[in-house]
């Protein structure tokens, strides 16, 4: 007899449930959201487990790795498509998720999600962090425009962070109401802002000692951070049978929508990592507007942009360069910036 396992996860407990390959329920538990917890009740449950299974979530990285390890078949799957199938349920609880997620890992209607390597994960977190940080210097900065603004004080609209300090400092100092307050947020924003400029060098020597990497930033645009985004964010070059499927997993694909005589075309989908598109966007726009260099991808580019829009025209480049870079990676090769180069 075959056993099915489904796992309703949330951040501290865990519904569990057992069906047969009849579909029949055989066991309810309710436990810790830890793997040996997991690994117990199944272990008293005695027979052996056919699959095991549980929908994407911020636990799911840590539950996954860890069953694998113990030797359970464990799938992860797609929120959204999960979601759909227990739509039909009544009555939302924790047990019937449970339940249902069990009979979609008996009946194999689910997609698999692409587990990512801790490589990955401690890319992320890097670059993440960077952001966090950044984020926070910016907000400071705002705070303190804002304040300056009720004593007419204006500062130019376009400050580089490195000169913030430099400015603004002798403005708080040559007041004592204005030194009284502001200073201490002056200081918070510094030491942000130093620690800011550690993280930054931490991630461009990263970048620069990673052989694919190195191989990415060849292309015009694409330097250390959207490298290591789209590392990150792609992890295993070969789960993408198609280097064209890229731009549609990251969301810069139009969006359709298709019945009968009726069929429109919409926006890009916006599916997928956000930090990824956001970063292919800025590539693009780098491409276009800052590289000298001409290359057919630049030309394409220019022209489209010229019939299309600015906005258009860079995410179309966008789209060509999610393309280039993973096939790029796949095939170890440079990019190439002339069609002499290509036709080699």
């Amino acid at each position: 007899m075959s056993y099915f396992v489904g796992l309703d996860v949330a951040l501290r407990s865990v519904a569990l449930c057992v069906v047969d390959a009849d579909g029949d329920i055989v066991l309810e538990r309710a436990l810790d959201c830890e793997v040996e917890a997991i690994d117990g009740c199944l272990s008293k449950f005695g027979k052996p487990i056919t699959k095991l299974g549980f929908e994407a979530g911020v636990m799911s990285q840590m539950l996954f790795h860890g069953l694998q390890a113990l030797g359970y078949d464990a799938v992860c799957m797609e929120a959204r498509q999960v979601s759909a199938a227990l739509s039909a349920m009544r009555n939302k609880t924790d047990k019937n998720d449970a339940r249902g997620i069990a009979q979609v890992v008996r009946t194999g209607w689910y997609k698999p999600v692409h587990m990512k390597s801790r490589e990955s994960h401690y890319i992320r977190a890097m670059l993440s962090s960077r952001k966090a940080v950044l984020r926070k210097c910016v907000d400071l900065e705002n705070e303190i425009r804002g304040l300056f603004k009720t004593f007419g004080i204006r500062l130019p609209s376009t400050l580089a962070h490195h000169r913030f300090d430099d400015i603004v400092r002798p403005i708080i100092e040559a007041d004592e109401g204005l030194a009284f307050a502001l200073t201490p947020m002056l200081e918070a924003r510094g030491a942000l802002y130093a620690h800011y400029r550690e993280m930054d060098k931490r991630v461009k020597r990263v970048a620069a000692q990673d052989p694919v990497c190195n191989l990415l930033m060849t292309t015009p645009g694409v330097g250390a951070m959207t490298a290591l985004h789209f590392k990150a964010a792609v992890d295993d070059p070969a789960r993408f049978n198609s280097s064209r499927t890229v731009a549609a997993h990251f969301g810069l694909t139009p969006r359709r929508f298709q019945s009968g005589e009726m069929d429109n075309l919409g926006r890009i989908s916006r599916a997928g990592d956000t930090e990824m598109r956001a970063a292919l966007y800025t590539a693009a726009n780098s491409l276009l507007t800052r590289t000298k260099q001409m290359s057919p991808l630049k030309d394409w580019g220019l022209r489209l942009v010229k019939r299309r829009g600015r906005k258009r025209g860079t995410v179309a480049v966008a789209r060509k360069l999610a393309v280039i870079l993973h096939r790029m990676w796949v095939d170890g090769t440079p990019y190439r910036w002339s069609d002499m180069e290509v036709a080699k």
